[in-house]
Order: C-alpha cells, then structure tokens, then sequence
C-alpha cells in the first residue's frame, strides 16, 4: 500500500502493517503500513513547501482542477464503486451513494471562488473605506473514518484545497483504498506535486500530525472519544480544528404517521450501511398507538432484510460489518441490551450464510422496550441494532432525547404541522429531520453535529467549511493629497 507524499508514490518497509480485509468474505486483500513520525514529517514538509505558489494560484485555476477532478470521477464511477464495496462491505446501493455523495462535495468546491469574495464599506468613516478577503491558512490535515471511504475525505479537501491549503490526508488503516484511487485520479486532473499527500497509520500517525508546528488546520470524523482527544490535542498545539463524534439518533413516530412510509424511512435510516453510520436512526421513539399501528410492521421489515455478501450479484439488502472485531462487540452489546431488560423482538446474531461462511455478518436486530439507563440506549453501537423505546406523549420523548449527551441528528414522522413544528423548535440537536429518515445535510448546508457529537466551533460542508479552511483579513484605507497631513505643513511650520 502505497503513500503519497510530494507527488511521489512511496512503498515503505520496516514498519508495522494493519490487514485490509474484504468483509464480506474475511479475506484479507490488502495490508496497510502504519505511519511513522517520520513520513508524517516528510509529508508535512511536502505540503509546506507547494504552499507557497499554491496559494499564489487563482482560485479560479484551483477550481478548474477540481472540475477536471469531478470528470475523472464520473468517468470511474463504477470502479471506485466496486473498490469501496470490497474493502468496506456496504451494497452496492450504498457504494454508489457513498461516491455520489463525495462528487457533490466536488461540484461544491468548484464554485467556492464566489465564496471567497470579500465585503466592503466605503467612507465607513470620511475618507475612509475597509474591505475584508480571506485567505488559506497553509497547511491542513484530513483524518477520516472507515464507514465512508470517497465520502468523508472529500469532505475536507477539495473545500482545503480550493481555498488554497494544501493538505495531508490520513484515511482509515481499514479502508484505504477509495481513497487512494481517487487521489490518483486527482493527480490526473492535475493537481501540483505537494499539494495533496497521504498517509496512513494509527494513533502514533495521528499524533504526530496533531503536533507537527506546520500544520494549522486538523478536520476529524470518527468516534467521540476519539473526536476529543483531536480536538483537545490539536487545539492545546494551536491549530484549528473540526471534529465530528459519534451519535445516538432518535426517530420519532407519531401516532398518525404514515405506516408505509415511516417503515420504510425507519429501516433505511436503521439498516443501511450495516448502521455504520454517525446518522443512523438507531433509536425509534415510538409515541402513544403508533406502538400499535407502526411498530408490528417495522419489527416484520427489520426481519425481512436480506443479508449477505455484497462483491457478487444477486445483491443483498444489507451488507457485512467492517471487521470480525466489531461484529464481536456489536454482538456483546445486544446480550448486554437483553440482560439490562430490553425485548428482543428481531435478533439477527445467527445469520448463518453457506455462500460466505467467514464473512462478517450480522442480521437485522430490534431491541424493544428499551429504557433511558440501559447500556444500549447510551453508547453509540454503530451496527444493525435499532433500538425502540416507548412513550406516552410527545413532550415526554423529547425531554429523555435532549437529556442525550449527543446531537447529531432527530425526525418524525408524524402529518401533524403541530407536531413537526413543536420538535423542529425543541429538539436538541444540528440537523432535524420531517418525514426524513436520515437528515443528513447535502454539501451545500454544514453537517452541523452539537454537544459531544462535534467539537470546534465551524462545522464540515457548506459556507462554514469555506470559514474554517480561511482567516479573514480586514483592511481599512485613507488616501491623502499630495502633503495633506503632513504635520511640518500645518500653517506656522517651516
């Protein structure tokens, strides 16, 4: 597995390697070398260097590559597809949303130039006018996730780059190869030497980029505990930084929802990826009849899903796990759920599969009557695991989900304005959904995660990523005759 650093392609030896596997058959298909200090430090000199005429570039001829980019990609579409299903697990529905998402982060970043534009006053005092720019920072880093691999990279630096930074990215040691391709395909488009490097590691990898004096800008997705460490790290070093955690997502359910269409949204928002999602519905909060009405159907959905191994046709409904590892604990925390008095009304340990006995699957699960205190109702399980939990009216539901120490995403499904109108208002958390399973913001608006689900102050995507990857300058100007206020002219001087 190669690094990119200074527009070179490196193999490197002697250091520690982490297994890539395919988990749909627990193949290992790949080994990804974990970083030392030392090639962050190559790195990092890499980007520092190319800064200086890259940020000298006009952020329209900046653009122009990242157009160029968004070409290459749609051009590749269905390879990097595949790649992503093979080192990641998800279907192929899901690699195709994963890309296409990432390609909108693109098509974003080629309008950034207007963004950049500055404001102006003129005589905002006699004869005195002030204008503000903004310019890049120098260099930024990228560390992301394995549950996204074209997505969440481009997140960060295709809004970096535009803006003039150049950049290292770090992706995940379990699914570095999407975002390799794609750096590749970058470098086609005709992106300078330096401007963007990678490399890849663990946690001495990451805390060498989160110290290194060069690095100004840190931009993070991943657990919350994790997300802390970044940003307590980074900041404690001087850098900005943006650090998105981990969630416990509610759904709400109304009485007079739509049976149909809630179920279905429920079991989108739940299911897909395998929930390895920081959007996931993991939690529905089921309201009042919608118990009766709703909840039979979604326990009914949840076992009907399809499970199995997704780098072959006929596709499954839902995919595997990313490690052997984390369907262990995933597994573990459903015991957990069950002996601290949840009901197991769908249980999806079981799955056994003849065409793929080593692969990392586990089924659709629902854990019933679940309760505020229980282990699976506070930490974040990022697997196939919905939780349901019971409530007799609405305002009740929404004081135990705003007592969450996350805030990442909330719906309901409800035909009440009322209703929908009173949770907008009341719930606590960045991104609200109506009738939305899943109310995760498209490139143009941020991916706005409060409380212990984001940490830093400008969010990721949207005017906001622009405002993070720049520091604004303020320029206030007064022109002067020729010797106007020159004090040795004032009458009685000589």
């Amino acid at each position: 597995m190669p690094l990119y650093i200074g527009g070179e392609w490196q193999e490197i030896s002697g250091v520690a390697v982490n297994p890539v596997h395919n988990p749909s058959t627990g193949e290992v298909i790949a080994e990804t070398p974990m970083c030392t200090a030392n090639q962050v430090n190559e790195a990092v000199e890499a980007a520092a260097a190319a800064f200086p005429a890259w940020s000298e570039t006009p952020p329209t001829e900046r653009a122009r590559i990242f157009f160029r980019l968004k070409a290459l990609l749609e051009e590749n579409f269905d390879e990097l597809v595949r790649t992503n299903t093979r080192e990641h697990g998800k279907t192929l529905v899901e690699s195709r949303g994963d890309v296409r998402r990432g390609i909108e982060m693109v098509e974003f970043a080629c309008g950034i130039p207007s963004l950049l534009m500055g404001e102006s006053i003129e005589n905002i005092a006699r004869g005195i006018d002030c204008d503000t720019i903004r310019q890049p920072l120098g260099v930024c880093v990228g560390i992301t996730p394995f549950n996204f691999p074209a997505m969440v990279p481009l997140w960060m630096y295709p809004v970096a780059l535009v803006c003039g930074n150049t950049f290292v990215l770090k992706p995940s040691e379990k699914v570095p190869l999407t975002a390799l391709k794609i750096a590749k395909l970058l470098e086609l488009a005709g992106l300078p030497k330096g401007v963007l490097n990678v490399v890849h590691g663990g946690r001495e990898c990451v805390d060498a980029l989160l110290t290194h004096p060069k690095v100004k800008a840190v931009s993070f997705v991943g657990s919350t505990p994790i997300a802390r460490h970044i940003f307590e790290i980074g900041t404690k070093h001087g850098k900005r930084v943006q650090s998105n955690g981990g969630a416990k997502n509610f759904v709400f359910l109304m009485p007079d929802a739509d049976v149909e269409n809630s179920v279905r949204g429920v079991i989108e928002g739940a299911y897909g990826c395998a929930g390895e999602r920081c959007m996931a519905a993991s939690t529905a909060v089921v309201i009042g009849e919608a118990a009766q009405r709703v909840l039979p159907s979604l326990v009914e959905a949840a076992r009907a899903i399809k499970v199995g191994p997704t780098d072959r046709e006929p596709q499954p409904n839902m995919g595997p796990v990313i490690t052997r590892q984390h369907r262990e604990r995933v597994a573990q925390l459903i015991e957990i759920g069950a002996k601290e008095g949840a009901r197991i009304a769908a249980d999806g340990r079981n799955v056994k599969l003849d065409g793929a006995p080593d692969g990392f699957f586990l089924g659709a699960t629902v854990l019933d009557e679940v309760q505020a205190g229980m282990t699976v109702a506070r930490e974040e399980i990022f697997g196939p695991v919905l939780n349901v939990m019971r409530f007799d009216d609405l305002d009740s539901a929404i004081d135990v989900a705003n007592r969450s120490p996350y805030g990442n995403g909330a719906s309901i499904f409800t035909r009440s304005g009322k209703a929908a109108r009173e949770f907008k208002h009341r719930i606590q958390c960045g991104m609200v959904g109506i009738n939305i399973g899943v109310p995760a913001s498209m490139a143009w608006f941020a991916s706005n995660g409060w409380n212990e689900s984001f940490f830093g102050d400008l969010h990721m995507q949207g005017k906001e990523g622009v405002q993070f990857f720049t520091q604004q300058k303020v320029t206030t100007t007064r022109w002067f005759s020729f010797g106007e206020g020159d004090i040795w002219h004032r009458e009685g001087r000589s």
